[in-house]
């Protein structure tokens, strides 16, 4: 929508309601119509100086400036809406995804729509029901856990707005990630820091992006300390709580036993706690357990899970970032944050094995 356009559609109020027009933040902050459209519409192809940017934004603070939301769908044949798709919205880990999806749509003018994927719906039904239908301009998308790569592929549109979290799709769709290679090493070095030799890992499923980059960093921990990375030691269930306590048991049966375990999800780290409190399991004092991605859950076990703070809100604000720049480039991009890096946050599952 060109400036003349929106501000058209400023004229176009009643009077009644007092409306602030952009020619009206325009002259408080000395600068052109067009300048104001597009930084208050957060266009990247635009070249003003910081100190005028921020001029911008404090005329429209100022004035209580309030886009035409509708009269700009209506011309741009946009609904200024993005879609947020998860394959569980009671998930704690989506918490901060949520936050930082909503915080940054708001800040481009966006409003966000929620959605969930599950075994029940083919995941193109949903996707196609979103976009085909022009309910929302583009798509925040979580695939559920352990679908396959090159099908996941095959279902999206690369002409379609949509970035993937956790996941990547070359050439299909733009993709933001966390650090998870960064994740699975953090945690693992943390029990050979405590002098833990025999270390398993309880996995997810062998086809999910995540669960691979996160093996790969426990494997990297693994051998960088001296210490071999056995395929015995490593499980590849899941993410669930049920898979936790399977990957438990099925660890527990190993003679020696090991005496720490890094898991790959915090909501399967929690039923591995389950499972250890009902075999009578004493942790930290016979097993210490480490999670990869922290929630409010990880710290109301008991014990206590140490986890690694992986940046959920950061992946969540980038996501929108990128809609956005996909929305007006149609360029792709893939990212990974790797700033803020992991963080290790340490609780009373772990501790030094028992002699």
């Amino acid at each position: 929508m060109s400036a003349d356009d929106e501000a058209g559609a400023d004229r176009g109020r009643t009077s009644a309601t007092a409306a602030v027009t952009l020619s009206e933040v325009a002259a408080k902050a000395g600068v052109s119509v067009s300048a104001v459209s597009k930084v208050l519409r957060g266009t990247t192809a635009i070249r003003v100086s910081p100190e005028t940017r921020q001029r911008i934004l404090t005329a429209a603070e100022e004035l209580r400036y309030r886009p035409n939301f509708a009269a700009r769908a209506l011309q741009a044949a946009r609904t200024q809406v993005l879609g947020l798709v998860v394959p569980d919205l009671t998930n704690a880990l989506f918490t901060e995804l949520m936050h930082g999806v909503e915080d940054a749509a708001a800040a481009h003018g966006y409003t966000v729509l929620l959605g969930r994927l599950d075994t029940d719906r083919p995941q193109t039904e949903v996707i196609a029901r979103l976009l085909g239908e022009g309910r929302v301009d583009g798509l925040v998308l979580q695939a559920t856990d352990g679908v396959d790569p090159a099908a996941l592929a095959q279902l999206l549109d690369p002409r379609a707005a949509v970035v993937l979290i956790n996941s990547v799709a070359p050439g299909r769709a733009s993709s933001v990630t966390v650090d998870d290679v960064g994740g699975g090493r953090t945690a693992t070095e943390h029990l050979i820091g405590l002098g833990h030799t025999r270390i398993a890992l309880a996995g997810g499923l062998p086809t999910s992006y995540t669960a691979q980059r996160r093996r790969r960093g426990h494997q990297e921990a693994m051998r960088a300390a001296g210490l071999d990375p056995r395929a015995d030691h490593e499980t590849a269930l899941g993410y669930t709580a049920e898979q936790g306590r399977q990957a438990l048991r099925q660890l527990m049966a190993l003679d020696p036993r090991p005496t720490g375990i890094v898991v790959a999800n915090v909501n399967a780290a929690i039923g591995l706690l389950a499972e250890a409190r009902a075999l009578g399991i004493d942790v930290p004092r016979e097993l210490s357990v480490a999670t990869v991605l922290d929630s409010w859950t990880a710290e109301n076990t008991w014990p206590p899970l140490t986890a690694v703070k992986m940046q959920f809100y950061a992946m969540g604000h980038t996501a929108v970032v990128s809609l956005v720049h996909r929305l007006g480039s149609g360029a792709m991009t893939d990212e990974v944050i790797l700033d803020p890096a992991p963080e290790l946050v340490v609780r009373e599952s772990t501790a030094p094995p028992s002699s």
